[in-house]
């Protein structure tokens, strides 16, 4: 599978700029005490929140348009997989459950766009 994510037809990749970014959060619960003594515990199960900041630059209208349309389509709600590089997976890439609740389009000239896309790593059965 290549890095990104299929879109609506089923069959076209959506392949994001090389300057992708993943983010992780560990969520912690802390109870301090005097003298700067504190406890921590991991918060849940998959503690660690992930998110990936994708760029989609100086593409066509048209190649603009199916993303975001892929976009409204999942209504930030559904979930799709989504595949990235990641070194210490087998095969080098990575693939996990994602929504998108935040994107944008920036309009650069009559022909091309570029949208930037903000995904939040889900946990499913």
């Amino acid at each position: 599978m290549a890095i990104g994510f299929t879109l609506l037809d089923g069959t076209t990749q959506a392949i994001p700029d090389r300057s992708l970014k993943h983010s992780s959060k560990p969520r912690v619960l802390t109870a301090k005490f005097g003298d700067g003594y504190e406890q921590r515990l991991a918060d849940g199960i998959n503690n660690i929140e992930q998110t990936f900041s994708l760029a989609f630059n100086n593409r066509t209208d048209d190649d603009i348009d199916d993303i975001v349309a892929f976009f409204d389509d999942k209504k930030g709600v559904a979930s799709f997989d989504y595949t990235y590089p990641d070194t210490n997976a087998s095969g080098g890439e990575t693939t996990v459950k994602v929504v998108c609740d935040t994107y944008d389009t920036t309009f650069v000239n009559d022909e091309f766009s570029s949208c930037s896309a903000t995904l939040r790593r889900v946990y499913e059965v």
